[in-house]
C-alpha cells in the first residue's frame, strides 16, 4: 500500500539517518585525506580528477511517498581529459564525459538499477546523452482509463521491464542555442496482483507485456553559468516525441514537453531560481499504459499521484550563500493536471519546502545535500545533486 504522509516519529528518524549518513560521508572523506589547501574543507576534486576509476558517492535514501522508505547507491564517474586539466582551476567545469551507475529498493518492494552516459565533443558543441534500466516498480495509480477507477481511488500496480532513452544535440552556430532528436524504449509487464478485477482488464486491454517506442526533436536554449549548479542565465527546452506502431511499440500518442529554469542572482549571496513545466499528451490511443501520462512532478508531491492529459507545474527556490561551501535554500510550487488545457488551475496542487547543499567538488562546481519537502498529507526527504529543481 502507499504510504500516506503526515509528518510522524518515524519520517523524523528517518531525515535525522539521513542527515548521519551524509554527515558520516564527509568525515570518511576527510579521514581519506580529502582535503581542499584552499580552505581545507572536504573536497573530492582532486580524487575525481586525478583517480581514473575515482567516483563520486552518491547516496539514495528514499522517502518518495509513492513508494515507502528505500534506499540505494549510484556512483557517479566524472572522466576528466588532458584538456580539461589544462583548464582554470579556479573556475568550475564540466569534464567532456561523465557517467553514473548504481541501483536500489524500497520498502514495498520496488527496485531498480540502472546506468547513464553524457559525452560532449569539440567544446561542447555536441552532446550526448543515454540511459539504460531494469525496475521492479510497485506503485498507487490514480488514472482510471483503463480500469474505471477515479475520483481520488487508486489501484496498486507492478510494472516490470526494461527500457533506456537516447538524445543528441548540435549547437547552433556557437549560440546558446542546441538542435538534436531523442529516442525512447521500453518493454513492460504490468499487472494488480491484489486486485484480481482490474489484472483481468489489464490483460485483456494492455496485453501479457507491451512495448513503448519513440523518437522525438529537440530544441534548447541553455545560458546558465554551471552544468551542475547554475546560478545564473537561463534553461529552455522544447521536446516534442512521437510514439508509433511503426517503431515497434503497441502504442500510439504524442508528447509535448516544454521546460523552463532562470537563475537570477540577488547579489552576491542569493539566488532567485523561477521554473515552470508543461506537458500535453495527444493524438493518442484510448488506452495507454498507466505511467504513459504526464505527471505533477514536485519535491513533495507522491510521482503519479495526480496525472491528466495535460500538466502545468510553477516553482520558485531562493538560494542563500551562507559560507562558500554551504548553501541554504527555501522553495515553494504549485502545480495541476487536467483533461483538457482549459482545466489547469481549476485545481491546484501546493507544495514547499526547504533544504541545504555542500560543495563537495569546487572545481566543477558541483553540489550536494538534502531537501525536506511538504505537500497536504504527505512529507518526503531527498538526496540531491545540484539545485533540485
Amino acid at each position: 500500500m502507499r504510504r500516506k504522509a503526515a509528518i510522524s516519529e518515524q519520517s523524523a528518524k528517518k531525515s535525522h539517518y539521513g542527515l548521519i549518513i551524509l554527515l558520516a560521508g564527509l568525515s570518511q572523506a576527510s579521514a581519506a585525506g580529502l582535503m581542499d589547501p584552499t580552505d581545507n574543507m572536504v573536497d573530492m576534486s582532486n580524487y575525481l580528477r586525478e583517480n581514473r576509476y575515482g567516483f563520486l558517492p552518491v547516496p539514495v535514501v528514499i522517502t518518495e511517498p509513492a513508494v515507502g522508505y528505500g534506499g540505494g547507491l549510484f556512483g557517479l564517474f566524472l572522466h576528466d581529459t588532458g584538456e580539461d586539466k589544462n583548464a582554470d582551476p579556479l573556475k568550475p567545469h564540466v569534464p567532456a564525459a561523465m557517467s553514473a551507475l548504481g541501483g536500489g529498493g524500497t520498502q514495498n518492494g520496488t527496485w531498480f538499477a540502472g546506468g547513464g552516459h553524457r559525452h560532449t565533443w569539440n567544446d561542447d558543441s555536441i552532446r550526448y546523452l543515454g540511459a539504460a534500466g531494469y525496475a521492479d516498480i510497485n506503485l498507487d495509480i490514480y488514472s482510471g482509463d483503463i480500469a474505471g477507477f477515479s475520483n481520488g481511488r487508486s489501484v496498486t500496480t507492478t510494472t516490470r521491464g526494461y527500457g533506456g532513452m537516447q538524445k543528441l544535440q548540435f549547437r547552433v552556430a556557437g549560440s546558446p542555442v542546441f538542435l538534436g532528436v531523442s529516442q525512447f524504449y521500453a518493454h513492460m509487464k504490468i499487472s494488480a496482483d491484489d486486485n484480481p478485477v482490474v489484472n483481468r482488464v489489464f490483460q485483456q486491454v494492455l496485453g501479457d507485456s507491451s512495448t513503448t517506442s519513440g523518437v522525438g526533436l529537440v530544441a534548447e536554449y541553455d545560458s546558465t553559468d554551471n552544468f551542475f549548479y547554475p546560478r545564473n542565465g537561463l534553461s529552455l527546452t522544447g521536446e516534442y516525441q512521437f510514439y508509433t506502431h511503426f517503431l515497434g511499440g503497441d502504442y500510439r500518442y504524442d508528447l509535448l514537453n516544454i521546460d523552463g529554469r532562470y537563475f537570477y542572482p540577488l547579489g552576491t549571496d542569493f539566488t532567485l531560481v523561477m521554473a515552470g513545466n508543461y506537458q500535453s499528451l495527444s493524438r493518442h490511443d484510448k488506452h495507454l499504459p498507466p505511467m504513459a501520462r504526464p505527471y505533477i512532478n514536485l519535491r513533495g508531491i507522491s510521482r503519479y499521484r495526480y496525472q491528466g492529459d495535460y500538466v502545468s507545474t510553477v516553482q520558485t527556490q531562493l538560494e542563500w550563500q551562507v559560507t562558500p561551501r554551504w548553501i541554504v535554500q527555501a522553495f515553494t510550487g504549485a502545480g495541476s493536471a487536467g483533461k483538457t488545457a482549459g482545466n489547469l488551475y481549476q485545481q491546484t496542487e501546493v507544495a514547499w519546502g526547504g533544504g541545504f547543499r555542500y560543495l563537495i567538488a569546487r572545481q566543477f562546481g558541483l553540489y550536494t545535500g538534502i531537501d525536506v519537502a511538504f505537500s497536504d498529507n504527505e512529507q518526503a526527504l531527498y538526496f540531491n545533486l545540484g539545485a533540485g529543481l
